[in-house]
């Protein structure tokens, strides 16, 4: 199924752009969430009359990724503290939503959902990167130390 793009998707384009994708990912997630539109003439002729906005919002996404990726990366150690055994195991495991927490406490803006942790929960105290996703563009690696309360 062929969609056009409305903002930047990582691997399928950017704003403007025809990309080929699975029918039940258009149907389900991209065009509810306003992602994408069907690649009809009637909304192609809509979105030519748009693009100059769309274009526009997604330059003054880039910026704001940018300008939260210079507060984090300025930000220094995030410090979390969680309840852990005398072998450093922690009670638990510290999240995506732990981190964002944490970071939010500290003055950034950050959604869990932008938090990458491809190795799953972290369970066990030390030092950790962390990289944090603003855009398709933008990434920022920050350090979590997770500490024994």
């Amino acid at each position: 199924m062929e969609v056009i793009l409305l903002e930047k998707l990582g691997r399928f384009g950017g704003v403007g752009d025809r990309a080929t994708v699975k029918a039940g990912f258009a149907r389900n997630y991209l065009i509810p969430r306003g992602k994408a539109v069907f690649a009809t003439d009637k909304n192609i002729a809509e979105f030519e009359s748009r693009r100059a906005d769309l274009e526009a919002n997604e330059m003054q996404k880039l910026e704001s990724a940018r300008a939260k990726a210079i507060f984090l990366s300025e930000m220094g150690d995030v410090v979390i503290k969680a309840i852990a055994g005398d072998e450093g195991k922690l009670f638990g495991s510290v999240g995506a939503r732990d981190i964002a927490d944490a970071i939010s406490e500290l003055g950034g803006e950050v959604s869990r959902g932008e938090i990458s942790m491809p190795d799953g929960s972290i369970r066990k105290t030390g030092n950790f990167e962390i990289e944090v996703v603003l855009h398709p563009d933008v990434r920022q690696s920050v350090q979590i130390s997770i500490e024994a309360e």
